[in-house]
């Protein structure tokens, strides 16, 4: 039996693994976070219906009947060539080359009237176009 009194050891705290975990998690905060930005004067912006918001002026729109004809914003159009239609386009886009075109075709138009429309849109300079649909609601009411 050994009776001698033992040497207590002080505990000791390694402290390096410590400061590693914490500068990992301070990375991964600093990397993670999201900084907002405040402004300094708190302002209430107006409220506009959406149709008040369209801005009506960047818009021509191009009606293409079933038997060829075309329309450019409700207004007949005497031929039926690309270029005189590009000169039309030309004419009635008042915003210049940020105009979009709206192609309104019949369900039943040709095929070659659509491709004619964004050919002299091209032509005209005016690259962004979009087609007007209706939904089926509104198909079925007819």
């Amino acid at each position: 039996m050994n009776f001698r009194p033992r040497q207590k050891e002080e505990p000791e705290i390694n402290l390096i693994p410590f400061i590693d975990v914490l500068l990992v998690v301070l990375i991964f905060l600093m990397l993670s976070t999201t900084y907002s930005k405040f402004t300094e004067m708190q302002l209430k912006l107006p409220v506009a219906d959406t149709d008040a918001q369209r801005d009506y002026a960047r818009e021509v729109i191009v009606s293409v009947s079933s038997d060829g004809r075309y329309m450019i914003n409700k207004a007949p159009v005497n031929g039926r060539g690309v270029e005189t239609l590009s000169q039309a386009l030309s004419g009635s886009a008042r915003a210049g080359k940020d105009t979009v075109v709206i192609i309104s075709a019949d369900a039943s138009a040709a095929h070659q009237a659509v491709i004619t429309v964004m050919e002299a849109a091209r032509r005209a300079g005016l690259t962004q176009i979009t087609f007007a649909s209706q939904s089926s609601a509104q198909a079925g009411g007819r």
